[in-house]
């Protein structure tokens, strides 16, 4: 038998990449690049690098225990408005029946200028709902074009029979059909049938795909299924996708991230994927990805997908001059004007030069400022050469250009602009660190980050160019990430397998907590995770009254390597103390219970004439990981059995009673493998309801490290 291996395929618009990944270490065993291939579609490129891979590495086939491929064919297929005319049943009666029939008809989204989402719309008093109606209803929509089928009722997310009789009855017919309770149970009758309007118009491109990539992959004669990148970080099933393709959407973009989860293993952060072109850039806390709702074409959807920022900073954003004075970098970038850099170049190129202008696009100013060889060729200045002139690019680093060249561009654009290189450079970075800083204030506040933990990570083949020179801007704490260019394509292949059901329910019930977590478990025990593996984390928001379950889970376990050598408890407090920022000599290990050690520190804290003591708390796990560390929080390490007479009065403790209510803290629980969190419950019933079923099987005199903070 040879080692396992886990596969993650990333097919982007110019390339497709490829890394195998040893399922015990995660080290990357082998890499690949080929260009994308338009014309055969995209099974075949799979299918090709799959088979480069595997032998170019001497890895068979049925060691291959997972293969997972992110897409960006639904985001594409968004952006340029190629998708299928969508036909809308709407359902409703009585009173409901007005609002409904306006609610079910939704105007044509555009995706694109020109380009439009086109629906047609068919109402039905469900009252009156007969076999020939429905029949009449889809034949009717069938002439005017529409390929899918959505059907919509209000309420259909308490009794779906009704959407349900009308897609069996569009299968008949050799039609895709879908209704709004499959893509959504929240109510808001007009979000959700937009959302499966958006997503029925992606059905039959991707069914099409899907069915040859799954064939592609069977005749590579690798065993585990394929499985496909949500936009959320996880991964599901191919069955799934030709279900649910609006899922795909933006997958490349969460890819990256929890590839800098998995790799990194960063707990809290702000991720940067940075190109040539553009940076995308998300968040990261307590060791979660952040979520929310996407849009498209401006509408808002029930689609929960990362929430990334993007903007047009990155490493061949070229740079405008106007009066000899440096006015702005990007948002053109040097492959858009179809230039080369001036930093990967050689300096004979660029001998006896002088600066020029260029409009990269029609009706761009003249103003982008480019170098212009004896021999007549431009090279383009870019943001890289001003990061690398000035030394953020680490030796080695993917990102590192030619310093010779580089040095002799930048003081041409010097001598023009009558300063010194160094000078130049550093305004370019400077109005590079002013468009990014808003973005990132804006993120920390948005996420309530702690400022004194926060690390940036980099990663894409630019992630050196953005980072360093932002967080010395900042005084954070930053990396760069392993294997950075080929972040994306990591996390496709170290994803998990994860399934979320978001349900509107007023004051939740102790029942209905256990009804929607016992669902989410079985739907992602469908999509592939294997059910041992599967954790599940619960929120309420209490404010919109919804209740929202996720599940991650992995398709098989993985054998646990305990052999491997223990952190001491020197290492633990040196980490601690790297990751808090405090000196050594303060911090203490408080407890260790299963995979988790506690350790604490408490500082004095200076404002104004006042000092006060402050307890800060981190959790390093037995791999020497961070996965929680807070200031101004408490902890409590508890048995099972003493739950009521020692965690309930910890909890009581840390609340905080107003007239109106009590507001309990945020908590979290550590116990075995387990990291419980329970930050989403509202009350002290919810919290205790799911603590229950969440450590019913440990035994009375199992240990519990509980963290609560406000």
């Amino acid at each position: 038998m040879g080692k396992k291996v886990r596969i993650g395929i990333d097919v982007g618009g110019t390339f497709t990449d490829a890394v195998a990944i040893d399922n015990e270490t995660y080290d990357v065993i082998a890499k690949l690049k080929i260009p994308t291939t338009h014309e055969e579609g995209v099974a075949r490129g799979i299918v090709k690098i799959v088979h480069r891979l595997l032998e170019e590495n001497n890895i068979l086939a049925q060691d291959v225990i997972f293969i997972a491929h992110g897409t960006t064919q639904a985001t594409n297929a968004l952006l340029e408005g190629d998708v299928a005319k969508v036909g809308i049943i709407g359902m409703g009666t009585g009173m409901d029946a007005r609002t409904a029939k306006k609610e079910t008809n939704i105007e044509a989204i555009e995706l694109a200028p020109g380009k439009h989402l086109q629906s047609e719309h068919k109402f039905i008093d469900s009252a009156k709902l007969t076999n020939e109606e429905i029949e009449r209803s889809i034949h009717e929509l069938v002439n005017k074009e529409c390929q899918v089928i959505v059907a919509s009722e209000a309420y259909s997310v308490d009794d779906p029979a009704n959407e349900l009789a009308i897609i069996e009855e569009a299968k008949k017919n050799n039609l895709f059909a879908t209704g709004g309770h499959e893509i959504s149970q929240l109510y808001g009758l007009k979000m959700r049938t937009r959302t499966a309007v958006v997503n029925a118009s992606l059905i039959p491109k991707m069914m099409q795909t899907a069915d040859m990539t799954e064939t592609a992959v069977l005749d590579t004669n690798i065993q585990s299924g394929l499985m496909i990148m949500r936009c959320d970080g996880g991964v599901m099933s191919i069955n799934e996708v030709r279900q649910r393709p609006i899922l795909t959407m933006l997958s490349g973009l969460a890819a990256g991230v929890a590839g800098a989860l998995m790799y990194e293993k960063v707990s809290d952060g702000i991720f940067f994927e940075v190109g040539g072109t553009s940076v995308d850039i998300s968040v990261i806390k307590n060791g979660k990805v952040m979520i929310k709702y996407a849009q498209v074409g401006g509408h808002k959807t029930y689609l929960r997908s990362l929430d990334v920022r993007t903007l047009a900073v990155a490493g061949g954003s070229m740079i405008r001059v106007k009066d000899k004075k440096i006015i702005d970098v990007g948002p053109r970038s040097a492959h858009i004007a179809g230039l080369e850099y001036e930093a990967f170049t050689e300096k004979e190129n660029l001998e006896n030069s002088s600066v020029t202008f260029v409009s990269p696009r029609e009706g761009d100013p003249n103003e982008y400022i480019v170098i212009q060889s004896a021999l007549g060729k431009d090279f383009s200045y870019t943001l890289a050469g001003a990061a690398n002139l000035l030394g953020y690019v680490p030796e080695g680093d993917y990102a590192q250009g030619n310093k010779e060249a580089n040095r002799l561009a930048w003081n041409v654009l010097g001598d023009y602009l009558g300063m010194s290189a160094e000078d130049a450079a550093k305004e370019v970075l400077r109005l590079a660190v002013q468009k990014l800083e808003p973005v990132i204030d804006e993120l920390i506040d948005e996420y309530e980050m702690d400022r004194n933990f926060l690390t940036l990570v980099g990663g894409g083949g630019s992630g050196a160019i953005v980072v360093p020179a932002l967080a010395e801007h900042f005084d954070f704490k930053w990396k760069l990430a392993k294997n950075a260019p080929y972040i994306s394509t990591i996390g496709v292949a170290l994803a998990m397998v994860r399934e979320q059901i978001e349900r509107s329910i007023t004051n939740p019930s102790d029942s209905d907590i256990k009804k929607i977590r016992a669902e989410v478990i079985e739907r992602i025990v469908q999509s592939g995770a294997n059910e041992a593996t599967v954790e599940v984390n619960i929120e309420i928001d209490s404010q919109r009254n919804i209740v929202r379950a996720v599940a991650t889970g992995a398709t098989e376990l993985r054998q646990k390597n305990l052999g491997a050598s223990q952190v001491t408890e020197e290492q633990l407090k040196e980490i601690t103390a790297e990751a808090m920022g405090l000196e050594e000599s303060t911090i203490e290990l408080v407890s260790t219970v299963g995979r988790w050690n506690l350790l604490s520190a408490t500082t004095v804290v200076k404002k104004f004439i006042f000092k006060k003591k402050q307890t800060n708390v981190c959790i390093v796990d037995r791999e020497g990981v961070v996965r929680f560390k807070r200031s101004q929080a408490f902890d409590l390490n508890f048995t099972k059995q003493e739950t009521e007479s020692a965690f309930l009065p910890f909890i009581d403790e840390h609340t905080i009673y107003s007239d109106a209510n009590a507001t309990i803290p945020k908590v979290f629980l550590f116990y075995k493998e387990k990291m419980l969190d329970l930050t989403g419950m509202q009350t002290m019933e919810q919290l205790l309801s799911i603590m229950e079923v969440e450590t019913e099987m440990l035994d009375s005199n199992d240990e519990i490290i509980a963290i609560a903070y406000k």
